[in-house]
């Protein structure tokens, strides 16, 4: 008996980015491009919005101006990959990357906000992140009120090899800022 292939068919950012333009993806979809695929991403709670706009306020005010704090905003991972993560700290443009994509080597710190999403943040997206080269990715679980902290990029296994589960009265210094020590409970809302 003939076993019959399937093949998907991938799309490039390129292709992604024609699509918004063609109208066939709408600006206000909630989709992200993962290795090539169009994700729905999760609808966004009280909590959620609560605990991302406290975050933009603690980071923009304590950074002042080191880095662009991006919200909800696109990152080029790769030709296949444009995720939308909850939160970005970026190296400071002039420009505000109007003229170019932010990609990985622009990213200093990426947050997702996790309710419904932690095991797609966890097992779809660390390992993209991982595999990209990104120093840096927290999850803030809103299911147990505790943040998720992958360092030390393994980019040809797509691993972090350090991993840590913080508590709410736990603090943490992001490694591009030593200097800007948080209290989890802080970012919490």
């Amino acid at each position: 008996m003939a076993r019959e292939i399937v093949v998907r068919h991938r799309f490039t950012v390129d292709d992604y980015h024609r699509m918004a333009e063609a109208g066939i993806l709408a600006e206000d979809d909630r989709v992200e491009l993962i290795e090539g695929e169009i994700v729905e991403m999760s609808p966004i709670g009280r909590r959620h919005q609560a605990c991302l706009d406290k975050m933009t306020a603690l980071l923009a005010g304590r950074l002042g101006g080191r880095a662009i704090v991006r919200i909800q905003g696109p990152v080029r991972l790769s030709q296949f990959s444009e995720p939308q993560p909850d939160l970005l700290l970026l190296r400071p443009r002039a420009d505000y990357y109007a003229s170019v994509d932010a990609g990985p080597d622009d990213v200093l710190l990426l947050i997702e906000v996790a309710d419904a999403s932690l095991a797609y943040d966890r097992e779809v997206k660390a390992p993209l992140y991982a595999r990209a080269g990104l120093a840096e990715y927290w999850i803030l679980d809103l299911q147990s009120d505790r943040l998720l902290v992958f360092r030390d990029p393994d980019s040809g296994a797509g691993r972090y090899r350090c991993v840590d589960c913080l508590a709410r009265d736990e603090r943490i210094a992001p490694l591009a800022f030593p200097d800007l020590e948080i209290l989890v409970a802080d970012l919490l809302a």
